[in-house]
């Protein structure tokens, strides 16, 4: 895990206004509802086919929804999208997690990358890097050949890749500090990736790509402040996640009622 100490960096040199249609959009408030999104689609998920859910003592597998309710939910990947055409899960997806554990590890790091990417580069662009770049980490999954696949963890990525883009803009003893502590983990992430099965590096190399890409693009707030078009990207990006979400569990409901 990424430590946050008393001592920010960069800090000082990243006090610029928010934008005036965000003006309230702080850390706590982003992750809040982040968090909320995540839980309430995990224990749908669980609450749509209780019957099926794994309740093993293996943790990593503890609570874990059927694949069935999963894939109607919005589990993405070649399955859902070559045989049901479901390109709208390649959004979806960031929101489902394949067991308690899954969920409260993708939680407990999405709320240290919150802080630092909103702080670094302000509540609008933070929500754009998640949200595309969790995106393009399944589409680089499905490209791959990945046949299903879930978790924030793609997005998780694009928020680390775009911290990889900071430390090297940024430069000199704070650069290299940030570079560090997310290059690390990063590293971490891959290994743990390559020791146990089921883990989606293309997912994650996808987002961390795609994440670095756009913070790249962007800029930071050291640079330039947030414009209109980015908090408007970031309202367009809100509503497209809260329209498929829904649709994802209003036609979930509507099915298992119709059984």
């Amino acid at each position: 895990m990424i430590g946050r100490s008393n001592q920010q960096p960069y800090g000082n040199h990243l006090e610029t206004n928010m934008p005036i249609y965000l003006p309230s959009w702080g850390q706590n408030r982003i992750y809040a509802y982040l968090l909320y999104a995540n839980a309430a689609m995990f224990g749908l998920c669980i609450l749509m086919d209780p019957f099926h859910v794994n309740i093993t003592w293996n943790p990593f597998q503890f609570l874990t929804p059927s694949d069935r309710v999963l894939v109607m939910m919005g589990a993405t990947g070649t399955l859902p999208i070559d045989r049901l055409h479901r390109w709208w899960s390649l959004l979806a997806a960031n929101y489902l997690h394949g067991g308690l554990m899954h969920l409260l590890f993708n939680m407990a790091a999405l709320r240290q990358l919150v802080y630092l990417v909103v702080d670094a580069f302000g509540p609008a662009r933070m929500i754009v890097i998640f949200t595309s770049s969790g995106i393009i980490g399944f589409l680089v999954s499905y490209y791959a050949g990945i046949v299903l696949t879930i978790g924030a963890s793609a997005g998780l990525c694009g928020l680390m890749g775009a911290c990889l883009s900071l430390a090297l803009q940024v430069g000199g003893d704070e650069g290299r500090l940030l570079l560090r502590q997310i290059g690390a983990w990063a590293i971490g992430i891959f290994i743990f990736g390559l020791l146990v099965p089921g883990i989606n590096n293309w997912g994650h190399a996808g987002g961390m790509a795609g994440g670095y890409l756009l913070a790249w693009l962007t800029g930071h707030r050291m640079q330039r402040p947030e414009s209109i078009i980015e908090t408007g990207l970031a309202w367009i990006c809100i509503g497209m996640t809260g329209i498929t979400l829904f649709y994802a569990v209003i036609s979930t409901l509507l099915y298992r009622l119709g059984e």
